[in-house]
C-alpha cells in the first residue's frame, strides 16, 4: 500500500489544519522504526505498485515547519516535500488579504528560512502564488499561479521544482493539464492510498488530522485501518459533494 501523508501545521490550537507537537512526534518515531518505508514524493509516485510505503507532505510553509517539523525529519532521516505559496512567504496565511473560515492565522516561513531549509535537504514544491481556488478561475489566470509560482520558487530558492499542490485540493482540468505539463507530480485533498490507475497530476493524499489518535496512522495497512479508510473517504465525500450543492 502506498500513501502521501499531508501535514501544515504543527500546534495546540486544535484546528483542521493542525497537528499537536506530540502526537507529530510519535508519527515520525513510527515511520521511522522501519514499520513503513518513507520515501521522496517523487520515488513513491515511480515506486512498484506493491511496495509498502508513504511520502510526507506539508502544505503552506507554516513558521511552525522549520522550527518543530524539520529537524525532527531530519534527526531520523526522513524525506519531505514542503509546499511553498510564493507571493505569502514571510506574511502570513490570510490569503490574498483575508483568512478561511475557522482557520487561525499562522507566520509563513521567509525566503532565507526556505533557502536554509532546502539546503538540508527539504524538498521545495510549489502551491500557486495566491492560494486560490484553481477550478473557480480561468484557464489563463490558473495557469498564471501554477506556472509564475515554480518560476519564483526557482530564482528565490535555486531549485528543481517538480510537484505541485492545488490549494483546497480543487482541481479544474484546465489546471490538470498545466500540472501535468510543468511538474512530475501534482496532489490533491482527495482521501485515499495511491491506486495504478491514479493521474499523476492529481494524487490523492491522506491528512494528518484523521490520525491524531493514538494507533490511528500505526495501525497502517490492518484491516481497522482499511475500514477507517473507507468509512474517513465516504464521509468526506458527502460532505464534499453538500458543499458544492449549497454552493450552487
Amino acid at each position: 500500500m502506498k500513501a502521501i501523508l499531508t501535514y501544515h501545521s504543527v500546534d495546540e490550537t486544535g484546528s483542521v489544519i493542525s497537528i499537536d507537537e506530540r502526537a507529530f512526534r510519535r508519527h515520525i518515531e513510527w515511520l521511522a522504526s522501519g514499520c513503513v518505508r518513507v520515501l521522496s514524493l517523487d520515488a513513491l509516485a515511480t515506486a512498484p505498485d506493491d511496495v509498502d510505503a508513504v511520502a510526507i507532505t506539508f502544505d503552506d510553509g507554516v513558521e511552525s515547519f522549520g522550527r518543530i517539523a524539520a529537524p525532527l525529519l531530519r534527526e531520523h532521516g526522513l524525506p519531505v516535500t514542503l509546499f511553498v505559496v510564493t507571493s505569502a512567504v514571510g506574511s502570513t496565511n490570510l490569503w490574498r488579504g483575508s483568512g478561511d473560515p475557522g482557520i487561525p492565522v499562522f507566520p509563513l516561513l521567509d525566503w532565507d528560512e526556505l533557502g536554509r531549509l532546502a539546503g538540508e535537504g527539504v524538498a521545495i514544491g510549489a502551491h500557486t502564488c495566491t492560494h486560490p481556488n484553481l477550478s473557480a478561475m480561468d484557464g489563463e489566470s490558473a495557469e498564471r499561479e501554477i506556472v509564475e509560482s515554480r518560476a519564483r520558487l526557482a530564482r528565490e530558492l535555486g531549485v528543481d521544482v517538480t510537484s505541485f499542490a492545488y490549494p483546497y485540493g480543487a482541481v479544474s482540468s484546465a489546471a490538470r493539464d498545466v500540472v501535468a505539463r510543468e511538474f512530475r507530480v501534482g496532489v490533491t485533498t482527495r482521501f485515499a492510498t495511491l491506486a495504478p490507475i491514479d493521474d499523476r497530476a492529481r494524487l490523492p493524499r491522506l491528512d494528518s488530522y484523521y490520525f491524531r489518535g493514538p494507533g490511528t496512522l500505526e495501525a497502517w495497512g490492518s484491516a481497522r485501518f482499511r475500514v477507517r479508510m473507507g468509512l474517513l473517504a465516504s464521509a468526506r465525500s458527502v460532505r464534499g459533494s453538500l458543499s458544492r450543492s449549497l454552493a450552487r
